[in-house]
């Protein structure tokens, strides 16, 4: 399955009614399965959930555990970098040189790596010794 056309089918269905701001995610693991997520709006906004933490969390429940590509899709002319929380959320998940794709409504894309989206990630590494 194309993950552009993935990310931009469930964006319709993301759940925005305050911000009217539709984020649509796809993302491919190992062994080769897609998964799908949508931001979903909460009124108490930092309860709410980005598209990417969707979609990692369908992989997790879908039994795969490592991500191998990413496509995301913002309502917004330019494209959107996932925020600083689904940036070290897919750091845990992800190689620092898997793609992530980000496009606009119009179409527009800039593609980047994991690395490159977080340059200094926390790791388990990090964890030894605690």
């Amino acid at each position: 399955m194309d993950l552009s056309t993935a990310a931009r089918d469930v964006q319709i269905r993301a759940y925005a009614p305050y911000s009217n701001f539709r984020v649509g995610a796809a993302l491919r693991t190992d062994k080769g399965k897609v998964f799908q997520g949508v931001n979903v709006e909460n009124v108490a906004y930092p309860e709410g959930t980005c598209a990417e933490a969707g979609a990692i969390a369908a992989m997790i429940a879908g039994g795969d555990t490592r991500i191998v590509e990413v496509y995301v899709i913002a309502d917004s002319s330019t494209p959107v970098p996932p925020c600083g929380g689904c940036r070290q959320k897919l750091a845990e998940f992800a190689d620092g040189d898997v793609r992530v794709t980000m496009a606009s409504k119009e179409g527009v894309e800039l593609v980047m790596t994991v690395a490159e989206l977080l340059p200094g990630a926390f790791g388990t590494s990090h964890l030894e010794g605690c």
